[in-house]
């Protein structure tokens, strides 16, 4: 069922996977101004003659991101019309189309304007809402036709409400991950997990910033490993929430362990872009938890 669809929803789920990291390549390599201050075209030119290598760096990006705007659209509409039978197709339709416009805006207009780190840093967290719904969409049309009792399992309330706020609060640490990024914080807290030898520094400048991220995302983890816990005590029987659940908890384990290695290898290129996939993973996966979260019933 849907072969066509599924097959089309993976490539897309992908294809938004490689502009994030396209995105975090652009960040990391400073190439967001490599095209000067012009949007669509580069240097006043639809395709740029002989670039440097930033300025292919972003020119790439921006390709890509136009492509994938192309096929998301394409995405929401097919899947609103196959699967508009299921309750949450037109929210991530909706959702998908929305974003990957915001982002591609806000991403035009910090070039030929200039936008404070502040708002950058929402640049990646609207291409993770876009990556998120496209990633459901797919999801929802290998759904399509499965038993209620694996798509909508009878959850506690308390359950209910930590799978739905480990999303939000992840989403709040992955911007201030981007705002360390963007504010070029990422050096002002030497080691790991001190913070230049000593457990609480000062919470002033860019020390502040870098140690507050640190924070958060510890306090992420430990809010997921108590999730993971309760789906081990009360949900192994249900499959798509107990695999949800073990991915999630790889996601989390491998992204605290990502963040450290971008400290000590001192933010090398694939270190960094790793942490960056790694989160887009780790989003991704709580929002079908979350999903299944809304949607089941409360015992």
């Amino acid at each position: 069922m849907h072969r066509m669809l599924k097959f089309f929803g993976i490539i897309t789920t992908l294809g938004m996977l490689l502009v994030i990291i396209q995105g975090a390549l652009v960040t990391q390599t400073g190439s967001g101004d490599a095209c000067g201050p012009e949007w669509p075209l580069c240097y006043g030119q639809l395709i740029p003659e002989n670039p440097a290598v930033e300025t292919l760096i972003e020119y790439t990006h921006r390709l890509v991101s136009g492509i994938l705007g192309i096929m998301v659209i394409a995405l929401s509409i097919w899947s609103w019309r196959t699967i508009g039978h299921l309750r949450e197709t037109k929210l991530f339709a909706f959702l998908a189309v929305t974003f990957i416009i915001f982002q591609g805006l806000l991403g035009a207009a910090a070039v030929v304007w200039g936008q404070s780190d502040a708002v950058m840093a929402l640049h990646f967290g609207f291409s993770l809402i876009s990556f998120a719904s496209v990633l459901l969409l797919t999801i929802l049309a290998f759904e399509d036709g499965k038993p209620a009792s694996l798509t909508k399992p009878l959850i506690t309330k308390g359950l209910r409400w930590s799978l739905i706020g480990n999303l939000i609060f992840a989403y709040a640490v992955v911007y201030t991950g981007a705002y360390v990024k963007h504010t070029g914080s990422g050096g002002a807290c030497a080691g790991w997990p001190l913070c230049n030898g000593i457990l609480i520094p000062s919470l002033t400048g860019s020390t502040g910033i870098q140690f507050g991220h640190r924070v958060a995302a510890g306090l992420l983890f430990i809010t997921i490993l108590m999730m993971f816990f309760r789906l081990l005590k009360s949900h192994l029987n249900n499959k798509p929430l107990l695999y949800s659940g073990v991915l999630t908890m790889m996601f989390i384990t491998a992204q605290v362990a990502s963040g450290a290695v971008v400290i000590f290898t001192g933010f090398t290129l694939y270190a960094t872009m790793a942490h960056a996939v790694i989160v887009s993973l780790l989003f991704g996966s709580l929002s079908y938890m979350a999903v299944i979260a809304s949607r089941s019933s409360i015992r």
